[in-house]
């Protein structure tokens, strides 16, 4: 641990050392629309500087004379060829300068959105003569104003030069409900109901909210999404490909949602809120910019209700016989989730700037299950149980970050970055054993408690190199610390609990420290090719030990190359290629040792010896835009080795139980292609959707009727797809309908069947856009019916879920306070793609 320290202690001062001095400059920063800053300046797009001794400077107001124009780009252009010589921004109080100006005739352009461009012609310049041009009106421009308002508005899905963006925000039917509800509509990505998420096919991946972990996501991915009200996200960000600079983690990819930030100056209120058949929610947010300091307060909650039948047929071998269990429960699921947040970003200076900001996130969830079990040995029945099981799935995260951002020119800049994030899970239980007479005959109790923490610090240098290159790298420490403390007591029908001596108390203790650097390579050639090459270099050290020993698991080291490649073809298409090498470590769900009783029949245990997994991507993809239409297909493959596998055997105590945990024992292979685009019908009617298909073939082992462990394998073809169509209707109203669908999914021991989900929304919005009022409906022609298949030698096991999840849902949102557009800073904030989400919930 000292060592690691020491080592990104020293990389730290060498990065900062070469950021602190290079060479200054007239840089300006903004995002990317990916959460991500970037500057003006990329690989084949430098201007010449102007070279001489003069300087032009003055200062940038509004035609009413009420405030400077904060920020606003000044571009120093050839009066003849029109060509850009140099170019720079004004400050906080609207001033500009221009520096080292050569002899000769210029045009200034002011820009700054929200405004007209403003144009000044003619300017002379003679050697060694200043030019002030004092006050420089820019006018309000209305027009764009109200374009940006009626019918400017983003497509709902755009793709970026390395990822693909669901504009969420333009989702009607989604209000109300929660993050998975949204991830369900993105191309290229399949959601159960449970919340638990596929990216062509695979569950492992990582998800970030604004380009930041959060340990409950590290916990569990279905858990996080159930917290982030889906009136919150702005929109979801799908990276297939990442380049070296993001985290290795994430064997299919990165999933980054961004959350709506404030883009305003002065003061505003927003309240959004909803009642439905299976749920309601309520939102407030406020944010506050005066001077160089912004402040955003929000929290958003949302109440979920539900009703569901499960039922279970299994068959096992136990001791040479066969046993038949058929079991039947009603179940009634409660939940309380939330995301609430407090933000601060300053400007130091023209060229750097603080953010900080405080995030909660809380999940309290119930779940009560009345539980028939019927078990019958060699076809004659031997026992009838009667369980009520009241589950306790509760749990807070905090995620605190401090970045700090400096730009010294165009496409060279430093940061630094840190987060402390911490999540406390608590999963209990308590069960009445009864009697065919429904008398109470005992009881159980399982607590459970978990602890996950993590402290990241990172630091990152991009510098330009000529007019077509750029360079990037940085050094990254993670030091992460799980723990779980688990015991079992039993009841009598009046008495005291005790420890259950059958399954004692357990604790784990989970250190897991990694030191990162990488390097990335970008440049443009003239034939219209841009490469980018990165590698990447992991190191991983892990001390873990449970109540009765250590366990030994070695340190590890990954190097981790990535490459992409784009092509430009033609003016509306572009081809791109890219390989990365990823692994996958386990997640905490995955790696805890309580045994999951709730379900005597079906019981569930996490393995603290998990290793990670190794995976190879290759994707070949072309997008085209043909008049109206948008088109996107790809090819993609991928191959992991060393997987964490779900496995399921019989019971070797509990008659006619399986108990399900993970192993490193699998071998995957996928592949694919995915078709999605969008089509303007008119300019008020647009259509958008896409198809995912691919064949998966997965290996690994499992016990054999003699009991000694066989090599097994399954394949099969996957299809899913889905489609959205939106149309705004005169005077506010907009209508929005979607329907989804996933085919069966293949397991290493079985099938988990398709599901379909389908929504219907209208809306009207207000005058001015000041709020509006919405009804939607979910799957209102009947629920979903999930139904897994396992089978091994050994057991046969048939899962059945009717999930009564139709919904009708009432919105509404308002928006109060004073507005003026200002440019909208984002940070580059830390990125922890490293853990496994923890796979399905059960």
């Amino acid at each position: 641990m000292k060592n690691l320290f020491s080592l990104l202690f020293i990389l730290v001062l060498g990065a900062s050392a070469q950021a602190q001095f290079g060479p200054p400059g007239g840089g300006r920063q903004q995002g990317d629309g990916n959460g991500r800053p970037r500057t003006e300046t990329a690989p084949g797009f430098e201007m010449p500087t102007a070279k001489g001794n003069s300087k032009i400077s003055g200062y940038i107001v509004d035609s009413a004379m009420t405030q400077a124009v904060e920020y606003a780009t000044v571009a120093l252009l050839d009066k003849a060829t029109q060509k850009p010589m140099d170019g720079t921004i004004a400050d906080d109080k609207g001033k500009f300068s221009l520096t080292k100006v050569a002899e000769g005739e210029y045009t200034l352009v002011f820009r700054f959105i929200g405004y007209s461009p403003k144009t000044i012609d003619g300017i002379k310049v003679e050697k060694g003569k200043d030019i002030d041009l004092g006050v420089v009106k820019m006018s309000v421009n209305t027009v764009m104003l109200d374009a940006v308002t009626v019918t400017g508005e983003k497509s709902l899905i755009e793709e970026k030069v390395d990822r693909l963006v669901y504009n969420a925000e333009k989702d009607l039917t989604s209000k109300g409900g929660d993050a998975a509800d949204v991830l369900r509509k993105v191309p290229m990505l399949s959601v159960d109901f449970d919340g638990n998420v596929q990216l062509r096919g695979t569950s492992n991946i990582r998800v970030l909210i604004n380009n930041k972990p959060s340990t409950i996501i590290a916990s569990s991915i279905a858990d996080a999404l159930k917290m982030i009200p889906a009136d919150l996200i702005q929109s979801v960000e799908v990276i297939t490909s990442p380049s070296a600079k993001y985290d290795a983690e994430g064997t299919g990819g990165i999933i980054n949602i961004i959350t709506k930030k404030s883009s305003i100056k002065g003061l505003t209120l927003s309240l959004d809120t909803g009642v439905g058949l299976r749920g309601s929610n309520l939102g407030l947010n406020g944010s506050l910019r005066t001077g160089k300091l912004g402040v955003t307060l929000g929290g958003h909650g949302r109440a979920f209700y539900n009703k569901a039948l499960v039922t279970l047929d299994q068959n096992t071998v136990q001791n040479g016989d066969n046993i038949l269990t058929k079991q039947s429960a009603d179940a009634f699921d409660n939940g309380l989730f939330g995301r609430y947040n407090i933000g601060f970003d300053y400007d130091l200076g023209q060229k750097q700037y603080l953010a900080a900001g405080v995030n909660f996130g809380t999940r309290n969830f119930s779940r009560n299950q009345d539980y028939t079990t019927n078990i019958f040995t060699n076809d004659a029945l031997t026992s009838t149980k009667y369980r009520n099981v009241d589950s306790r799935d509760f749990s807070n995260s905090v995620d605190m970050n401090l970045d700090y951002v400096r730009i010294f020119k165009p496409g060279q800049e430093w940061s630094i970055s840190t987060l402390y994030s911490v999540s406390n899970l608590t999963n209990n239980f308590n069960a009445d054993l009864l009697s065919s007479a429904q008398e109470l005959t005992g009881r159980q109790k399982n607590l459970n408690g978990n602890v996950n923490k993590e402290i990241t610090l990172q630091t990152d240098y991009m510098q330009p190199i000529g007019k077509k290159q750029q360079i990037e790298f940085g050094v990254k420490g993670i030091f992460r610390e799980v723990n779980s403390d688990f015991e079992y007591q039993l009841a009598g029908p009046t008495g005291v609990f005790s420890t259950d001596a059958r399954n004692p108390a357990g604790l784990l203790n989970y250190n897991q420290n990694i030191g990162a650097g990488y390097l990335s390579y970008t440049f443009a050639t003239a034939n219209k090719y841009t490469f980018k090459l990165g590698s990447r270099f992991e190191h991983t050290m892990i001390d873990a030990n449970d109540q009765n020993s250590e366990i030994n698991i070695p340190a590890y080291s990954n190097l981790v190359p990535s490459v992409n490649i784009s092509k430009a073809v033609g003016k509306a298409s572009t081809l791109k290629l890219a390989y990365n090498k990823r692994i996958q470590r386990p997640g905490l769900q995955q790696l805890n040792p309580n045994f999951n009783l709730a379900n005597l029949q079906n019981i569930n245990i996490g393995n603290s010896s998990l290793k990670p997994e190794l995976t190879d991507n290759v994707e070949l993809s072309l997008s085209t835009s043909i008049k109206k239409t948008y088109l996107n297909m790809s090819l993609f493959s991928r191959s992991t080795s060393n997987a964490i596998t779900r496995i399921t055997t019989p019971s070797d105590s509990l008659i006619g139980a399986v108990v399900t945990t993970y192993q490193n024992i699998g071998r995957e292979q996928t592949v694919g292609a995915n078709v999605f685009g969008n089509f303007y019908i008119t300019s008020k009617w647009t259509l958008n959707g896409g198809v995912d298909f691919y064949y998966n073939y997965l290996e690994g082992m499992q016990v054999g009727l003699t009991g000694v462990s066989e090599t097994v394998s399954n394949s099969g073809f996957v299809i899913g797809g889905r489609m959205q169509s939106q149309i705004q209707l005169p005077n506010g109203w907009g209508i929005q309908a979607f329907g989804g669908f996933r085919g069966n999914r293949v397991q290493l021991q079985g099938t988990q069947r398709g599901m379909g989900m389908y929504s219907l929304g209208v809306r009207k919005d207000f005058p001015n856009k000041k709020g509006s009022i919405g009804l939607a409906a979910d799957n209102f022609f009947g629920g979903m019916r999930m139904v897994s298949t396992l089978n091994s030698p050994l057991f046969n096991q048939v899962s059945v879920n009717n999930i009564y999840n139709q919904n009708v849902k009432l919105t509404f949102s308002y928006k109060i306070g004073k507005m003026a557009l200002v440019e909208k800073k984002r940070t580059r904030g830390v990125k922890n793609d490293d853990v496994m989400g923890g796979g399905e919930n059960n």
